[in-house]
């Protein structure tokens, strides 16, 4: 049996979770196509029911309390169970969009090359297709799922209310052009490459925790241009303009070619160096949903 002293009013909770969401009652009332002053009420109904500020009011500023942002949290996931509820009783006509972020690199390299077979394979389905620098916030309504390459260092500041699923974890290895290495001396171990020109993407922990594997000690920043994005990167070392680490996941193609080529040691193999993994990201309370699930499985089937 619901207690109905603490069942808030549906208009009060989505007025909430959209203020929270979208970061102030003007925005939210855009929206939910009300006026500011509903909202805003509904919110301080919300607050006397609690006894508790929920948002700090700021001027033309707002953000959420302590308190709030707990409470948001919770009513977000709350909201989204009873959407994703309607939709399965709706059948697919309630799950019909299909909205996908994912980093430029895999964008470009790998998932432009493949994203027709999945579209093809799912004619009820409008995909929304979209690369983005940063991680989707999964707050918002304008995404269904998120595609990142995270490296193990990477993965702690996820929220809280995602779910994971990886579905590649490629070694990682040095490669060049075949005009620079034509120029490049013997390569006697990995020390050896903290004297050629390295390129980055936006930092150099990559290369550190590459040569640190292969048992190289480094104590100073790795010099080297930094290019930010996995795709500017190789394309450097394609032009010949030094030495970038890739996998053969998203670089097949260019190995098969020669235009791109793995560099190894006089001794014959550098130590095998996994850093990372191609990881599928979804709300939580969405992961079951058909469409999600759908891709999800799309994703692992075809990268193995």
């Amino acid at each position: 049996m619901i207690d109905k002293r603490f069942l808030p009013p549906v208009a009060a909770l989505r007025a909430f979770e959209a203020v929270g969401r979208l970061g102030g009652i003007r925005k939210a009332a855009e929206e939910l196509g009300v006026d500011h002053a509903v909202v805003s009420r509904h919110v301080k109904s919300l607050e006397s029911l609690m006894e508790t500020p929920l948002m700090i009011r700021d001027g033309q500023a707002s953000r959420l309390t302590e308190e709030g942002a707990e409470y948001h949290d919770k009513i977000s996931v709350a909201l989204n169970l009873i959407v994703n509820a309607t939709a399965g009783v709706l059948g697919p006509e309630g799950e019909r969009e299909l909205r996908v972020w994912c980093s430029p690199g895999f964008a470009l390299l790998w998932l432009s090359d493949h994203i027709g077979e999945f579209i093809s394979a799912n004619p009820d389905l409008d995909v929304e297709f979209r690369p983005a620098d940063n991680l989707a916030d999964f707050r918002s309504r304008e995404v269904d799922c998120d595609i990142r390459y995270l490296r193990d260092w990477q993965t702690t500041s996820l929220p809280k209310i995602l779910h994971r699923a990886d579905f590649s974890r490629p070694a990682v290895f040095p490669v060049a052009s075949p005009e620079f290495i034509a120029t490049m001396p013997p390569i006697r171990d990995a020390g050896d490459m903290l004297g050629l020109p390295l390129l980055h993407e936006e930092s150099n922990d990559e290369w550190r925790h590459w040569l640190e594997a292969q048992g190289v000690s480094v104590s100073a920043p790795i010099p080297g241009a930094r290019l930010w994005q996995a795709h500017l990167t190789l394309s450097a070392a394609r032009k010949g303009h030094g030495i970038a680490l890739a996998n053969r996941f998203i670089i097949g193609d260019a190995l098969s070619s020669g235009e791109l080529v793995e560099i190894k040691p006089a001794s014959g193999e550098f130590e095998a160096v996994s850093f990372g993994a191609y990881t599928f990201l979804a709300r939580e309370e969405e992961w079951g949903a058909d469409h999600i699930r759908r891709f999800r499985r799309w994703l692992q089937d075809v990268s193995l």
